[in-house]
């Protein structure tokens, strides 16, 4: 699973927003897609720029990522490498484009169920679960020192 982060749980929730305000989504285009409006997101470029970067590798998404090499300088390679260094993963960003981790399915409100990938709704709903799941990991990973607001309240 992803790495619980700031960022990636900020443009889960970004790109959801974004999502349910209209912006343009298709499914089979790169740069209108699940994974592409991510991008948007976190990169800033348009869909048709992130569209006429994934064009230089060869293949949706998934493979991709699967191809994807933190070395080469290829255009599609810097796409795959900022969704890398947000927290995903290859299988993450597979999952992303067709909406099929089972720990998020499993976490849906209302219970698991199968979404579709192609629908701009299941998307929502998918990347809004998905921030809340690692936003739950993050906040169970953060210890706070014992005492600490005993010595804070102290100081006030």
């Amino acid at each position: 699973m992803a790495y619980p982060n700031i960022e990636l749980i900020t443009a889960l929730r970004d790109t959801a927003t974004r999502l349910r305000n209209g912006a343009h989504y298709a499914w089979g285009n790169h740069g209108a897609c699940n994974c592409g409006n991510l991008l948007q997101s976190v990169t800033h470029l348009s869909k048709q720029e992130i569209l006429q970067y994934a064009h230089t590798g060869i293949g949706e998404w998934t493979e991709l990522a699967e191809d994807y090499c933190g070395i080469t300088d290829a255009p599609v390679s810097l796409l795959v490498h900022k969704l890398t260094t947000i927290g995903l993963t290859p299988v993450d960003i597979h999952n992303l484009e067709y909406l099929q981790d089972k720990q998020v399915l499993q976490n849906l409100p209302g219970g698991f169920r199968w979404l579709k990938r192609n629908v701009r709704e299941d998307v929502i709903v998918y990347f809004e679960t998905f921030a809340n799941l690692l936003e739950d990991k993050l906040l169970a990973n953060i210890q706070i020192p014992a005492g600490l607001f005993v010595q804070q309240a102290a100081t006030v």
